[in-house]
């Protein structure tokens, strides 16, 4: 298996802006789960801004499903 594929990718909105490049996003799923999320490497680098209420891709790896990272904003 590569890296590539143990990654679970979703589509989530942003519900909070926190310190330090961090959002707390909400999952698609019936329990409406939050996650902590961080930007990835390439949209620090390129200023895409994130605000509360955008629709991001987050991807979550199996081994600790409580934070992200967000790879594309919508």
């Amino acid at each position: 298996m590569s890296k590539q594929e143990d990654k679970f990718t979703f589509e989530a909105i942003v519900v909070e802006a926190l310190p330090n490049a961090m959002f707390k996003v909400r999952l698609p799923n019936e329990q409406k789960t939050e996650v902590l999320a961080y930007l990835a490497g390439k949209m620090r680098q390129n200023y895409i801004r994130v605000l509360p209420g955008d629709r991001v891709t987050v991807e979550i790896s199996p081994y600790d499903l409580t934070k992200a990272r967000i790879t594309f904003r919508h």
